[in-house]
């Protein structure tokens, strides 16, 4: 029970981060129709601002409340302006072409933001002292101290918070009738006075900004990053998505933190080197049993 316990609270931290990063591809497939496969790219992006930034303050974290702040705010800024790049040059051109070439560009930003990166930063990895050190023994057992620390009640938090805060953005907001007008007709949405460029541009920035959170907290969490964490964390996330249903926001956060409990109890119990087999072989039993996913509703085209 106590080693259960432990990987329950490191599966939904890790899938707390998926989660997040599975909003970006939600967001604009839901407003566009088109997978972001560069998305993962932008979150890698994120954790570099996010350790350059730390490194520009110093060692020494005095003020944490305040430095984890700027840290985060500086990594969002940055972001946002990447996710607002990739919209601009891969998608927008592209937006009355056929289905396939935006696609294709998209890959090819992700090679393109992946190879800057390596060339801008090394290709070794980018250690960080902890940041937010120390935690609490829930109860020992067995030899076995089941362990909660402050950086991952931190990330339940801020994963709680930022969830809440986007409900409420879409569902109260002009920016958030504007995002669902434009998913279900962005035709009509223009005629009706809609800046659908401009919305767009947002939830790319949204997503992008997302996707910096939680590279801030997979630094916070794991200390070390590489230009490559990207591909096979966006590919992680990605499947989130699909497995929580593509499209939808709970969805998107219900998925990532079923990877993210596949992944821990999966190391923990079996084989550590097929815990990817195993995320991706439940996606493929929830889409031969389910196709829209967990959360997800079938799409309805009118003829």
């Amino acid at each position: 029970m106590e080693y259960f316990t432990q990987q329950l609270i490191n599966g939904l931290t890790l899938g707390g981060i998926y989660g997040l990063i599975a909003i970006g591809y939600t967001m604009v497939y839901g407003i566009i129709g088109m997978i972001n496969f560069a998305h993962g790219e932008i979150y890698m992006i994120g954790a570099f601002c996010v350790i350059i930034t730390l490194v520009i303050l110093g060692p020494d974290y005095g003020f944490l409340p305040v430095i984890l702040i700027v840290v985060l705010l500086v990594s969002m800024l940055f972001t946002a302006v990447y996710g607002w790049t990739v919209e601009r040059v891969a998608y927008r051109p592209l937006r009355g072409s056929f289905r396939l070439a935006p696609l294709i560009s998209a890959i090819g930003m992700s090679i393109a933001m992946q190879n800057y990166v390596q060339i801008a930063q090394g290709a070794r990895i980018k250690p960080v002292q902890p940041v937010i050190p120390g935690g609490w023994q829930l109860w020992e057992a067995n030899d076995f101290a089941v362990q909660l620390s402050y950086v991952q009640l931190f990330i339940w938090v801020l994963t709680l918070g930022l969830m809440t805060a986007f409900a409420l953005l879409i569902a109260r907001t002009a920016l958030g009738r504007s995002q669902r007008a434009c998913e279900q007709d962005r035709t009509m949405a223009g005629l009706l006075g809609i800046n659908v460029d401009r919305t767009i541009s947002l939830t790319f920035i949204m997503g992008a900004s997302m996707a910096a959170v939680a590279g801030f907290m997979h630094v916070m969490a794991y200390g070390v990053i590489d230009f490559y964490i990207g591909f096979l964390a966006g590919l992680k996330a990605f499947t989130a998505a699909v497995l929580g249903g593509i499209g939808s926001l709970p969805g998107a956060m219900l998925g990532g933190l079923l990877i993210g409990m596949i992944e821990a109890f999966w190391s923990a119990y079996f084989s550590v080197e097929y815990k990817d087999i195993a995320a991706f072989g439940i996606l493929v039993l929830v889409l031969i049993f389910r196709p829209t996913g967990l959360l997800g509703s079938p799409e309805i085209e009118k003829v």
